[in-house]
């Protein structure tokens, strides 16, 4: 038996120095399963932990592709598949950490390989984006793929496009295509996951000051160099949050106080989100409290070393 242990749970709950933690403990590398993370340049709107914050602990999934890249679950499921078997060949602990429940739930139970494409759907599909907003085509995939559109933000017009030429070429939502899949993973790899979560206040105070802190560590400084570098404001990650809304600053869009307030609004709106997400996935276990708290850590701690060999009772008998 192999283990594959996760940390997942909503943003800003502390995965990342839970994580890092278990890693010092087990003699574990992390494993990133943020969606914007994997695209090189892009650090601060994605609160990538700092080289010099990783305490020697090998990282893997970062950086992976230029910010014009078209990287998808299907992609990461592929790579995170042949890291962890990498990880566990050199006799460590893999160890997946991050908020992006889709490439969790690729890696861990596979994806549905798709209907194909079908350019005129998706040229009528486009047009109605681009003549009532993407927003309309986001309510309509709500009222046909429910789960699909939790988990796809309101924006995503390529994905949105996506789940809505599958219902319509299959007639069922690409959620109920997911049973059908199979993970990547090795046969004998168990994947053992806990999760993160805090109370609804506690979580926007958090937010608040995270946002402060990423404009504070240089957020819109890091973007113009990349715009001025020629990456285009099309490319993914200029699409996700953070980078969105503070795109719009840099356009004159709303002030810059009031782009901090957004964006710990979208952000919240977002943990939402994932919650609803998370929740649905089997075999969880959850933890309440941030993942830097010695509590926290200590009962994560325990609840491993119960779950028996190839976690952290194995490893604290080996020494």
């Amino acid at each position: 038996m192999r283990v594959l242990l996760a940390v997942l749970g909503p943003t800003a709950t502390g995965k990342s120095a839970l994580g890092l933690a278990l890693a010092e403990r087990l003699g574990g590398e992390i494993l990133n399963c943020d969606s914007t993370a994997v695209f090189q340049g892009f650090d601060i709107g994605t609160d990538k932990v700092p080289v010099a914050e990783r305490r020697g602990i090998p990282h893997h999934l970062i950086d992976l592709v230029p910010p014009t890249a078209d990287y998808n679950a299907a992609d990461f499921a592929r790579d995170a598949a042949r890291v962890v078997s990498e990880v566990q060949a050199r006799g460590r602990v893999p160890i997946l950490v991050g908020g992006t429940g889709f490439y969790f739930r690729a890696l861990t139970r596979g994806l549905f390989p798709g209907a194909g494409k079908d350019p005129v759907l998706r040229a009528r599909l486009d047009g109605l984006a681009a003549r009532y907003g993407v927003e309309r085509l986001h309510r309509l995939l709500a009222r046909v793929d429910a789960p699909s559109a939790v988990r796809i933000l309101p924006r995503d017009q390529k994905r949105i496009v996506r789940a809505l030429e599958v219902y319509f070429q299959t007639g069922k939502p690409l959620t109920a295509h997911f049973a059908d899949t199979r993970s990547p993973l090795a046969p004998d790899v168990v994947v053992r996951a806990v999760a993160l979560r805090l109370p609804p206040d506690s979580l926007a105070d958090r937010l608040r000051r995270r946002v402060d802190q990423q404009f504070e560590a240089g957020l819109l400084d890091e973007m113009r160099a990349h715009l001025a570098a020629g990456v285009p404001e099309t490319a993914r990650p200029f699409t996700g949050l953070v980078y969105r809304q503070a795109l719009e600053h840099l356009h004159g869009v709303r002030d810059e106080a009031a782009t901090r307030a957004l964006i710990a609004q979208e952000n919240r709106r977002y943990a939402r989100r994932q919650l609803i997400w998370f929740r649905k996935e089997p075999n969880l276990q959850w933890f309440d409290g941030p993942g830097e708290s010695p509590d926290v850590q200590a009962r994560v701690f325990q609840w491993l070393a119960d779950q028996g060999p190839g976690t952290a009772k194995e490893r604290r008998r080996d020494g």
